[in-house]
């Protein structure tokens, strides 16, 4: 599918679909997880993977330590200077490693090694390579997976960026938001150009197959102009990815958002707008639009996935790696082990005394039933690639995918009309309009979303 320039969007029709919505990065999405779940049903998870050797496996590392907390950062951080804390919580991740690879065995095949945060490169050199020795004796990193980390430009170097490519990472993510002072300003967030740019350049010397940069665009202070400038900054140094997120103002679940001024927040239709010029920037700049935020080079992994129709996603994001289980470690490591989501405390004191009383570290997590299964499959394919063939489900289920979803398809008419998808004997297709409002689209196929009690729970789709 073609993504043309320009698709025409009036502000009452962002109105009409701008609503409270799942991101859809797993099905069923984190609150409805009600279940009782905890280290007896992760246990049972890791036995049942204990029995599947030959799975493949995806892993994700959690390294939460941050020199400063940034008003607008929605992750689970922990502000440290000490460095006794660092090597605290690497001495119980490495309990916690010990502990999973007891059960399951060591040497598991893994295809996707993952370091997110806070901030991975907080670490230092001999930390990090304490933690890849570790991992690497517990697993066997398959040839050709993807080794990839986030990094804070402001506290990297190109120093340090050669050290992680000669320690086997391949691909690396900068987070740089907006090039706009004033905005980073507003975001608490200093970040020189200049800084950011040497650490680029940097990434690229050391012979990085893959460099990204992430955005967030709906920050405090963005105007069309500025966020329009960054863009075309960002299309001239040609990253392999980028990712641009839309600004999630959640501060009754992040309360250091409560510092962010919304009186100078771009809303609702002016959001959109900023998206609408993200997308048509980096179309006219040969990337491709992956899924409902990225964008990859023509020839980059994700691209060719998305015309292959063979895109995945998971807790890390759009991947081309579709491992059927995903591990995770540290504090608020959410993982997807044989049909069961699994999520650490996400707490650092939670987690550790989880960890120091000689157990795993779960306190939260969902085992899908055969409709879970059935749903999870039918969003994540729209999510990924457009579409609902109705043919996707008589494998696993026996039936056509519009007779499994009657129900639900009941609430499709709407949507078509107003030009978001088309409905026709192959399946349901994510129109050029619909592709900003795919996220709706998915919603309808959704069996716990009439479950919530009013309380907020998602960010708004726009």
């Amino acid at each position: 599918m073609a993504e043309p320039i320009g698709v025409p969007i009036s502000p009452e029709f962002v109105a009409k679909y701008n609503k409270p919505g799942p991101r859809y990065t797993s099905y069923p999405t984190v609150p409805a997880w009600k279940q009782a779940f905890g280290e007896a049903e992760y246990r049972e998870a890791l036995d049942e993977l204990k029995g599947r050797p030959d799975d493949e496996l995806a892993v994700y590392l959690h390294v939460p330590f941050c020199a400063k907390a940034c008003h607008y950062c929605g992750c689970n951080m922990l502000v440290t200077r000490d460095k006794d804390e660092v090597t605290a919580y690497l001495d119980r991740l490495e309990t916690e490693l010990g502990r999973v690879v007891d059960v399951i065995g060591s040497g598991r095949r893994v295809v996707q090694f993952h370091w997110g945060g806070g901030t991975p490169n907080y670490l230092k050199n001999d930390q990090i390579e304490r933690v890849l020795a570790m991992f690497r004796a517990a697993f066997a990193i398959a040839p050709g997976a993807e080794v990839s980390l986030e990094i804070d430009p402001r506290i990297g170097s190109p120093e340090q960026a050669r050290f992680l490519r000669e320690a086997g990472f391949n691909r690396i993510s900068l987070g740089v938001q907006d090039f706009e002072p004033r905005v980073q300003q507003a975001i608490g967030r200093r970040q020189s150009r200049d800084k950011t740019l040497e650490v680029y350049h940097g990434c690229r010397e050391a012979g990085f197959p893959g460099v990204n940069i992430d955005l967030v665009y709906g920050l405090p202070g963005q105007t069309r102009e500025s966020f329009g400038e960054t863009l075309d900054e960002v299309i001239g140094l040609a990253p392999d990815r980028v990712a641009c997120f839309s600004y999630a103002h959640v501060p009754w679940v992040r309360p250091n958002q409560e510092k962010v001024d919304t009186t100078i927040m771009l809303q609702g239709y002016e959001k959109f707008a900023l998206f609408q010029l993200t997308v048509d920037r980096f179309r006219e700049g040969g990337y491709a639009w992956i899924g409902i935020d990225h964008f990859a080079k023509q020839d980059d992994e994700l691209s060719v996935a998305l015309r292959d129709r063979a895109l995945h996603r998971n807790f890390m994001g759009y991947a081309t790696k579709p491992a059927p289980h995903m591990l995770a470690f540290g504090m608020s490591g959410i993982g997807d082990v044989c049909d069961r989501f699994v999520q650490n405390d996400a707490t650092i004191d939670g987690w550790s005394q989880l960890v120091d009383a000689g157990g795993l570290p779960i306190v939260k997590g969902h085992k899908l039933s055969d409709d879970d299964k059935l749903r999870r499959l039918a969003i994540l394919n729209l999510m990924c690639n457009l579409e609902l063939p109705w043919e996707l489900t008589v494998a696993g289920w026996g039936e056509r995918a519009d007779r499994l979803f009657a129900d639900s398809l009941e609430q499709l008419p709407p949507l078509i009309a107003d030009g978001l998808v088309t409905r026709d004997d192959f399946g349901l297709r994510i129109t050029a309009k619909g592709r900003y409002f795919v996220r709706n689209v998915a919603m309808i196929l959704d069996a716990y979303l009439a479950q919530d009690t009013g309380k907020p729970l998602f960010s708004r789709t726009v």
